[in-house]
């Protein structure tokens, strides 16, 4: 591919995010809650649009060491890309997201740098526990006074 037809394809797609931008901005006008849910789904777009992430470049979003990043690969808090476009380590550009949020999040609640890891890790993992459906289902139940005698 040519760099021009690169460049177009690029341009392109920055045209689209900010269409997409827009139609959530008058719709957060119109109904908050369909803006909220436009932009969910242009967030969610860019970041699959987005290239894999090297390690260096999360790293340097992160804001720790190349060891360190990898050392997360490792052990399960960020995860590999699915579409590689190189035979090095890249990362899920949705993951890093979320981590990333994380990661700020702690740190301006005076988390330390080696304490990271393990509450990233945790707050993952509650979320994976809440986002399950049969759990949603039960505490809507729950809320709606069907309780079960055991």
């Amino acid at each position: 591919m040519t760099k021009t037809l690169i460049e177009d394809g690029c341009i392109q797609d920055a045209w689209a995010l900010v269409e997409q931008l827009e139609d959530a901005r008058d719709a957060v006008q119109q109904d908050p809650c369909e803006g909220v849910r436009r932009l969910n789904a242009t967030i969610d777009s860019a970041l699959a649009a987005m290239s894999p992430v090297s390690v260096s470049a999360a790293a340097k979003l992160l804001e720790l060491s190349q060891p360190t990043v990898r050392a997360w690969l490792d052990k399960g808090v960020l995860t590999e890309a699915e579409r590689r476009t190189s035979s090095v380590r890249q990362l899920d550009p949705h993951r890093l997201h979320l981590v990333l949020h994380l990661v700020n999040t702690l740190r301006e609640r005076g988390t330390k740098t080696n304490d990271l890891m393990d509450k990233v890790w945790w707050r993952l993992s509650d979320q994976a526990v809440l986002d399950r459906d049969d759990l949603q289902e039960s505490l809507a139940q729950m809320r709606r006074g069907e309780l079960i005698d055991l």
